[in-house]
């Protein structure tokens, strides 16, 4: 039950009497902040912590001693590298004449070797006209014929015209034939030998007529075994572009091989570095799919003219803002080797050495 003198406005409440303690009001304030005593941590939590930093600086300490130990040691002085990534090069199979893609013997990733059939075209109408051309060469051996024995019957109709002329003059001479009869044998034997001659004439175009046609043939035989694509060099089949059936043009794409005995990787070197390079110097490639693995290399092109530093390409300070393009060769004997692991694309280190009397370091020495 409510104290009834803490209802009333306060000059209507009772005063308390003499030796009566004064009564203490409490009134609820909303309006000021209520303090949480902290919560101490419990000494297994401060534990833990201590636990958890003690294990980071311990894995700090270890991973940096770990980089420290297996960190690359520096090059020597002489040795210049870039980053690239090694590249094979590509070669396209085309079609020589318009035609439809009538067999595909090949597939992307394929090993192919030099002159191993990858496509065949349709050689219909090609098949046809080379029928027609050994028909007009069978034709044109039988004119031959006709025009031989035609120079033979020639032949004898102008020895015979010959000896006729000869009599002819004998008996002009004694006086036994008239001058008319000696102008007839005169006009028989130039006759007889223009004959001859259109005999001879005709039997050389029969000839020709012959060789043309032999001619068509060898063509049509050649152009027939150009729509049999085969691979130029010995490689890998990268694409495959085109597929049965289709009609492609001239010139158009089936295939795109890697020549695997021309692998190569492009690095940029500043002027300093490139300056000193050489064709043929020595050199190593190191790619981070095999980084125990130095392929040794030649250095087969060097830029003329220097160029700004592509973005792809780190490079030790800023100060070398002019590059030239290097071009390092692995050899194609070690390639043909290992042609099967020949892969393009593959991301590496380049180094050249530019002075011969340094020598390589353990790990870019290389295998013999």
């Amino acid at each position: 039950m409510s104290d009834p003198d803490l209802t009333l406005p306060p000059k209507d409440r009772a005063t308390p009497g003499p030796g009566a303690k004064p009564a203490i009001l409490v009134e609820p304030i909303a309006h000021l902040p209520t303090t949480v005593p902290a919560r101490r941590a419990s000494p297994g939590r401060r534990w833990s912590r201590m636990v958890m930093a003690l294990a980071i600086v311990v894995l700090g300490a270890g991973g940096g001693a770990y980089w420290w130990t297996h960190r690359a040691a520096p090059l020597p002085l002489g040795i210049a590298s870039g980053n690239g990534r090694i590249e094979a090069d590509p070669i396209d199979i085309d079609t020589k004449f318009a035609g439809r893609i009538a067999e595909l013997l090949v597939d992307e990733g394929d090993m192919v070797t030099a002159g191993q059939v990858v496509a065949r075209m349709d050689t219909q109408d090609l098949e046809a006209s080379l029928r027609k051309s050994q028909a007009q060469v069978d034709l044109a051996r039988k004119s031959i014929d006709e025009a031989r024995a035609n120079v033979d019957q020639q032949r004898s109709q102008a020895i015979l015209a010959d000896q006729e002329m000869a009599r002819a003059r004998s008996l002009l001479e004694k006086g036994w034939v008239s001058k008319e009869v000696f102008d007839q044998r005169r006009q028989q034997l130039d006759g007889a030998q223009a004959g001859l001659a259109a005999a001879q004439s005709r039997a050389i175009e029969a000839e020709h007529s012959l060789d043309a046609a032999t001619h068509d043939v060898e063509l049509l035989k050649v152009n027939i075994a150009d729509n049999t694509l085969v691979a130029p060099r010995a490689g890998r089949i990268e694409y495959r572009i085109a597929n049965v059936g289709e009609v492609l043009p001239a010139g158009g794409k089936v295939f795109t091989m890697l020549d695997v005995s021309y692998v190569y990787m492009d690095v940029y070197l500043p002027t300093e570095e490139a300056g000193r390079v050489k064709i043929g110097t020595d050199s190593r490639i190191v790619l981070d799919a095999y980084p125990d693995h130095p392929i040794p290399a030649k250095v087969t092109f060097i830029a003329t003219q220097a160029q700004f530093t592509p973005k792809a390409v780190e490079t030790k300070t800023e100060r070398d803002k002019l590059m030239f393009r290097i071009r390092v060769r692995i050899d194609p004997e070690r390639l043909r080797a290992h042609a099967e692991a020949v892969r393009s694309g593959l991301p590496g280190m380049a180094y050249v050495r530019f002075d011969p009397n340094v020598a390589w370091p353990e790990r870019l020495q290389g295998s013999p």
